[in-house]
């Protein structure tokens, strides 16, 4: 990036307090261990610490100016700029710098499969384009904003993934990333403590359209059933992607290999056949949304089905490794009723020893969370999995959804992770297939960690 001092006081309707209006930002952190010569250093009010404090160190590992809610004069060579609050400065800025770009900018929002699917749309893209995407999970009011500080001249294209957990955040978010396309990949429970109802959640996500234009397309996934309630909406362009049958963009002869699925892709006037490195119904739902963008984009689909073969799992997210005769998949990230869904079925689709779901608790979801416990183990019980391991107290509900299904199915549950390690260990056996799933807050990469 590259902004004038005077440019982004003007953007966020700050004042300078002290510095030169002229010198030049080459990047923005909210991080004082992320600083480099030429930074704009944006410090956070968090709940445990007030980055201000850190303003001072800042300086002298090469920032070049801060932005400032706590001083109201300095005398110092470094620019420093007041603002009413950094946050939302830091919003404005990021939203006056993605206009200096006119090239498609496409955002991806669901309840689930976001980063995932931003991933695929991206990689569909790069067939033909140099795009910008999100790294790792920034997408929220801070993280979106800096993402966009990492577009560049350079660049084609932008994928920027928007996460939201209560009401107003995806329209503030909107107004930072103006996407030209959005996706939607679905509607499930996830933060429904705050939000209350899945209505509200999808109202709050179509705020995602709230910066579009005559010519902006919103694709969304016709397979979820609040989604597909959308067919026939006034007033915006939808694209529809999924398995149903009316769907612009959809998939047929789903199959599975060991490690691979395959399908055959449907678009007006033409089919292909397509072959993703991973398995799941999910990601062939993913791998759609990213096929429906590049079309729309011009990217020839050839080059976009060749590029999704080189999709890989990221970190903590169905990644599949095999030890000493075992195979662990590791979908640790984050967990929510559809995500584990999902899981379960890929955990289902290996037949070379027991199939071990190790549950933990997931968490936000409020007046719902019993029952969505409890549903997930009727699933898993009925799905195909052998044993369950469940971790936390809320998780003991997803015991009692598979006793309800089979008094005698093989349970346990386990009050921490330490303890559902111990219990794996005298479980586990050659050609077993474990999953591990739960909210991030119960650190279930320890458990695969400890397996591994």
């Amino acid at each position: 990036m590259r902004m004038r001092v005077g440019e982004i006081v003007a953007a966020c309707g700050g004042k300078l307090l002290c510095g030169d209006p002229n010198t030049i930002i080459t990047s923005v952190s909210t991080d004082s261990r992320k600083i480099q010569f030429g930074t704009l250093f944006v410090p956070i009010v968090g709940e445990k610490t007030d980055a201000h404090s850190f303003i001072s160190a800042t300086f002298a590992a090469g920032a070049a100016a801060t932005l400032t809610q706590e001083h109201d004069g300095m005398n110092d060579t470094h620019a420093w700029i007041r603002v009413q609050n950094t946050e939302q400065a830091l919003q404005r800025i990021a939203a006056v710098y993605r206009k200096q770009f006119h090239i498609p900018f496409v955002g991806i929002t669901g309840s689930v499969g976001k980063t995932t699917t931003k991933e695929m749309v991206a990689l569909a893209l790069s067939g033909s384009l140099n795009v910008m995407k999100t790294e790792g999970n920034f997408n929220s009011q801070i993280g979106l904003p800096l993402t966009m500080f990492n577009v560049a001249d350079r660049h084609q294209a932008a994928v920027v993934e928007m996460g939201m957990s209560n009401f107003g955040e995806m329209s503030r978010l909107a107004q930072v990333a103006a996407p030209d396309y959005a996706v939607v990949t679905n509607i499930g429970i996830s933060h429904i403590e705050q939000l209350k109802t899945q209505q509200n959640i999808l109202s709050e996500k179509l705020h995602i359209t709230d910066c579009f234009h005559k010519d902006s397309i919103l694709f969304l996934n016709g397979d979820d059933p609040l989604l597909a309630g959308l067919r026939g909406k006034p007033g915006i362009r939808i694209s529809w992607f999924g398995t149903a049958p009316w769907c612009d963009f959809r998939a047929e002869n789903i199959r599975s290999a060991e490690s691979s699925t395959q399908f055959t892709f449907l678009m007006p006037g033409a089919s292909y056949e397509v072959t993703l490195p991973v398995l799941g119904l999910h990601n062939v739902t993913n791998a759609l949304a990213g096929l429906a963008v590049a079309k729309t984009l011009g990217v020839p689909m050839e080059k976009a089905i060749a590029k999704l073969t080189e999709y890989r799992p990221l970190a903590m997210r169905q990644q599949i490794h095999h030890i000493n005769g075992i195979t662990v998949i590791d979908d640790s990230y984050n967990a929510s009723p559809d995500a584990i869904k999902s899981s379960v079925n890929v955990l289902c689709e290996f037949h070379t020893g027991k199939r071990i779901a190790v549950l933990a608790d997931m968490l936000e979801l409020g007046d719902f969370s019993r029952q969505a416990h409890f549903d997930v183990g009727v699933y898993a019980a009925r799905t195909g999995v052998d044993l369950i391991l469940t971790v936390g107290e809320r998780a003991r509900e997803i015991a009692e959804g598979a006793h309800s299904v089979n008094p005698g199915f093989a349970c346990y549950s386990c009050g921490d992770n330490t303890e559902a390690i111990a219990k794996l260990k005298e479980l586990l056996t050659g050609g077993d297939v474990v999953l591990v799933k739960g909210s991030r807050g119960m650190r279930t990469d320890q458990i695969v960690k400890s397996l591994l």
